[in-house]
């Protein structure tokens, strides 16, 4: 039961961490269509921040805290090759939060990183991700 109650709260983070993951980048987008020192750029700015702060990284936190706790209740998973797999490409995802991270402290300083199609393309990174690390856990193939 308890293992159950793990998945549970991981699979909720999972889905926080990916709203946000998803989201971000379109916020980055309507930052760049913004005037430069205007009302709303200050209020992308604060958009950007409370949800990356706010709910991003402690989903990402909890996602690891609670996939960790999952092995550790059913040691058994070290064996399947997926979930290694799945664990490289959430690194993978990891990396991108990081990156956003980057970008939102670059946006906050008034800068503008990349470009609007950059973060176009970028909006999807993370969905690409999340369909191949679902497919993972729900075929668990090899």
């Amino acid at each position: 039961m308890a293992y159950l109650i793990v998945k549970w709260l991981h699979v909720l983070a999972v889905i926080a961490w990916m709203a946000g993951m998803m989201y971000l980048p379109r916020l980055f987008i309507y930052h760049f269509e913004s005037e430069r020192g205007g009302e709303a750029e200050a209020l992308f700015q604060t958009m950007q921040r409370r949800l990356l702060k706010g709910i991003m990284t402690p989903s990402l936190v909890a996602v690891w805290a609670l996939g960790l706790g999952m092995i550790a209740l059913e040691r058994g998973l070290l064996q399947a090759p997926w979930l290694w797999l799945k664990i490289v490409l959430v690194l993978a995802m990891s990396a991108v939060h990081g990156f956003y991270a980057r970008a939102q402290r670059a946006f906050e300083a008034g800068d503008r990183p990349q470009t609007q199609r950059f973060w176009r393309i970028m909006n999807e990174g993370p969905f690409v991700l999340l369909i191949a690390i679902v497919f993972l856990v729900v075929v668990k193939p090899f």
